[in-house]
């Protein structure tokens, strides 16, 4: 049985937007300080009159309650956290600022979001700007050969799983959190690879949503992948300023021309270098 279609929330971009940025997959963490600093460098020097985070801002988050958490010192997971939201609301006063779940941050919530002022985002959500129609995506749902993740996605992302993770005690959470990731890491060390999107489900995406590009993370393989028909996706990098050599990427759409006849330019850019 073919997947079923989601149900795709829109977003009408208004008029005066004339830059629009996407990133994803920052996986911050407080033991990666680089990316951070990479990362608020970004959102204090960019030009965009929105910025849409397609999933995985953070490497792991067990709930908004981390937000109130009391920091034990300057190098708490407490002060990482509270670092973050500030940046988000410093980004804020300048410009729009939108946050898609991804695999590993689906339990930020509305808390989160309020103390950041930002929106949160559907998956997947049509984005219509410059006069056409842009999909958006975290990715994650779209790769099908990734059966055991398929599987585990769809227990987590329920209400009574979430339900029963929140309500246990916060250190737990992050306790919890910690093996993941560590089981994770285990698997990439031992070769294992991220699942790639399943064209024809993609296309099938793409026909409901009226659209001709799909915007998303996830895969970890930043290009222009073409489809049939004009489709095509463009795939977000993911960000990590201690590699050899060093990975983050912000794509920016620019608007250009009269209102009615407008077009947009797509454009790949290092975070500092934004032009």
């Amino acid at each position: 049985m073919a997947p079923t279609i989601p149900r795709m929330a829109e977003l009408q971009a208004p008029a005066d937007w004339q830059v629009v940025d996407f990133i994803s997959d920052l996986h911050l963490q407080n033991s990666e300080l680089r990316t951070l600093a990479l990362w608020q460098h970004y959102l204090t020097s960019t030009q965009a009159d929105a910025i849409f985070i397609l999933g995985d801002l953070f490497e792991t988050w067990v709930g908004d309650d981390v937000l109130a958490a009391a920091p034990s010192s300057v190098d708490s997971a407490e002060s990482f956290e509270q670092a973050c939201v500030q940046a988000l609301r410093a980004a804020s006063k300048g410009r729009q600022l939108f946050l898609m779940h991804g695999n590993r941050d689906f339990l930020i919530g509305p808390s989160f979001a309020q103390a950041c002022h930002l929106t949160l985002l559907e998956d997947p959500t049509v984005l219509d700007f410059g006069n056409q129609r842009w999909l958006l995506s975290h990715g994650d749902a779209l790769c099908l050969d990734d059966v055991s993740y398929l599987a585990f996605r769809a227990e987590v992302r329920s209400q009574a799983w979430q339900q029963t993770f929140l309500a246990r005690p916060l250190a737990q959470r992050r306790e919890i959190a910690a093996q993941l990731r560590l089981q994770s890491e285990s698997r990439k060390l031992a070769g294992a690879s991220y699942g790639d999107v399943d064209s024809p489900l993609a296309k099938r995406w793409l026909q409901a949503a009226r659209a001709n590009c799909l915007i998303h993370g996830h895969t970890h393989r930043p290009a222009d992948h073409p489809l049939e028909q004009g489709q095509q996706r463009l795939v977000l990098s993911d960000w990590d300023a201690s590699a050899s050599p060093e990975r983050a990427q912000v794509l920016r759409l620019l608007r250009y021309g009269p209102a009615g006849a407008e077009g947009v330019r797509i454009e790949r850019l290092h975070p500092l270098n934004l032009g």
